[in-house]
């Protein structure tokens, strides 16, 4: 399983110098995604509205490939119970990503924490815990999360 993971980010996620920036929009992407698929599963409940909500996240806003979701899906069951290293996903969203981006971030990560109605305490603890990774100041954290509770 661990040599699973690690394949699936050398293969998707590692920059190099070469990198192109099609190539590091996409990476950054996909960081976003395995963040957003963290708070669907965190509470150990995972609804189908809520996997329909991401599925349709992922394609519209990042164009990510039908095979990427899947597989990103299947990573995050598989690792739903075991201590996620969210470095590697905020890091490289810090060194790319500007301040309001990282906001944005932050509001779909509550859109989809209230996507089954109701806010549980691991996935308030995970946004709270991803914000504060991603540098957002606590203002813009509670302000993203009244506009989210608002639109459910």
């Amino acid at each position: 399983m661990i040599l699973r993971i690690k394949q699936f980010f050398e293969s998707h996620l590692l920059i190099s110098e070469t990198t192109s920036q099609t190539d590091i929009d996409h990476k950054l992407k996909l960081c976003c995604a395995a963040l957003m698929l963290d708070v669907v599963h965190v509470d150990g409940v995972t609804h189908d509205n809520e996997l329909e909500k991401i599925r349709h996240a992922l394609q519209q806003q990042f164009d990510i490939s039908e095979t990427e979701i899947e597989e990103l899906l299947a990573i995050a069951h598989e690792e739903k119970n075991s201590a996620a290293d969210y470095y590697r996903f905020t890091s490289l969203i810090n060194q790319h990503y500007s301040q309001q981006q990282k906001i944005f971030l932050v509001r779909q990560l509550w859109h989809i924490a209230y996507a089954d109605n109701q806010l549980d305490k691991f996935e308030e603890h995970l946004v709270r815990k991803l914000a504060e990774l991603l540098h957002v100041p606590h203002r813009h954290f509670i302000q993203t999360k009244h506009q989210a509770e608002n639109n459910t």
